[in-house]
């Protein structure tokens, strides 16, 4: 927000990066759906044979989940 209000170069120029930034999460979000979407449809058109590699291509797909630190105090 600030580099959108101040009015130097360098603000401008991390405007512009902020917006690229967003617009390439934004492609690989849609690449990613798009992804899913073709690896379905191949799915239902062969048999369970293939379904472990399925299995593997969607695990590796699926984003990793780090488990939450927790913030505080911790009474013992």
């Amino acid at each position: 927000m600030l580099s959108s209000v101040l009015r130097s170069s360098r603000a401008i120029q991390v405007n512009i990066e902020i917006m690229r930034a967003f617009v390439r999460l934004r492609q690989m979000l849609q690449a990613n759906a798009e992804l899913a979407r073709k690896l379905a449809a191949l799915e239902k058109k062969y048999d369970a044979q293939f379904k472990i590699v399925f299995d593997a291509i969607r695990q590796l797909m699926a984003p990793e989940t780090k488990p939450k630190r927790r913030i505080g105090f911790r009474g013992e």
